[in-house]
């Protein structure tokens, strides 16, 4: 089949490793593949390179972007269409919620006969006011009048969209997000290097965050926990990977703390050596307000570390209570950081988990 994915910008996240994935696994099995993504990138960093060596061929889309344009969302429209219409696809594929909207419009109007669209997280989520939250609704109800079938990667995505009215729940699969395992696993000599170069010493608990430096990704509620576990637990240091528009942001407030040497901030890391750092952590922790899949605890859990995180959206499809980790209830700061306490003081817990988790 001829198979058309397209995504508004493939920056390092998990939907755009996912989708890169996807068309990798599409040209091994023999299909002719195209991705198509804005030009755009930004301070999380750029996966243009995995792309092309997935084997599938590149489009980039001039007037693709992130942010709302209504004159360069129509031409947006219009340069899709003619893609699709000139390259006879069989299959339209969408991801994210901007290419989502954009790129149904345009399979529509091409006439193309199957069109499926990944709901990697919701376009509206509970991070928005009442009037962006609606129109986002209505936008995703109106593509989804467009789309012959779903993808989620959580059960989670599924029932929201299904009582958002975005479709009937037969149009939905959960294909949970895909990752390479072998990247992944326990590996004694990366916890030492890692844990090495951080200055961390035998007795420090690591508690490590996977995330964008960036709104709505839990790092405000990370820094308000933390002066009270410190308190407790004294022995907890942090470590983020990932870098972002609110970095500078966070180390002020870190500073303003007293905090900032509790916290190594080791910035854009290429994904193939996040399963080495995952090695040197002894919890990761994921506090986001609103999420997919958290592919980050799953990588975690592969590691043998176990997870602490909000239980929102499809974490609690990940975190399992005292079998592979601890959940919180949604934005409750103090047991963000009471389960943090909890598995810092006791290793033999968090072997249990981690094992379990793996």
């Amino acid at each position: 089949m001829k198979i058309i994915h397209v995504i508004t910008r493939l920056i390092v996240g998990g939907a755009q490793e996912n989708t890169v994935l996807t068309c990798r696994g599409l040209v091994e099995a023999g299909h002719d593949v195209i991705l198509a993504a804005g030009e755009e990138t930004g301070p999380e960093g750029s996966l243009w390179a995995a792309a092309e060596a997935s084997g599938c061929r590149l489009v980039k889309l001039s007037n693709m972007r992130r942010s709302v344009n209504p004159v360069r969302d129509w031409q947006a429209v219009g340069e899709l269409e003619r893609l699709f219409a000139e390259s006879k696809s069989d299959i339209v594929h969408t991801h994210s919620s901007k290419a989502g909207i954009i790129g149904r419009e345009a399979a529509h109007r091409a006439g193309v006969g199957v069109v499926v669209h990944t709901i990697h997280g919701m376009a509206f989520n509970r991070t928005q006011g009442v009037l962006l939250r609606g129109l986002y609704t209505a936008l995703e109800r109106r593509a989804g009048q467009q789309t012959t079938a779903f993808v989620t990667v959580a059960d989670a995505m599924t029932a929201q969209a299904v009582a958002a009215g975005l479709g009937p729940v037969e149009r939905f699969t959960t294909v949970r997000s895909g990752m390479e395992t072998a990247q992944f696993s326990p590996d004694g000599s990366a916890r030492r290097a890692s844990r090495e170069r951080w200055g961390v010493e035998g007795a420090d608990v690591v508690v490590g965050t996977i995330a964008r430096l960036f709104d709505n990704k839990g790092y405000d509620e990370i820094i308000e926990a933390m002066p009270r576990a410190l308190r407790r637990e004294p022995r907890l240091r942090f470590v983020w990977v990932g870098d972002g528009s609110r970095r500078s942001h966070y180390e002020r407030r870190l500073e303003s703390l007293g905090l900032r040497d509790r916290v190594t901030m080791l910035g854009l890391v290429r994904p193939d050596e996040v399963g080495r750092i995952i090695n040197g952590f002894d919890i990761v922790l994921h506090a986001s307000r609103w999420e997919g899949l958290p592919r980050a605890l799953v990588q975690g859990l592969l590691v043998e570390i176990p997870a602490i995180s909000f239980d929102n959206d499809g974490a609690p499809e990940v975190v399992v209570p005292d079998e592979t980790g601890l959940l919180v209830r949604y934005g409750d700061v103090a047991g963000l950081g009471d389960a943090m306490v909890r598995l810092a003081g006791d290793a033999t817990l968090r072997q249990k988990l981690g094992q379990r988790g793996r």
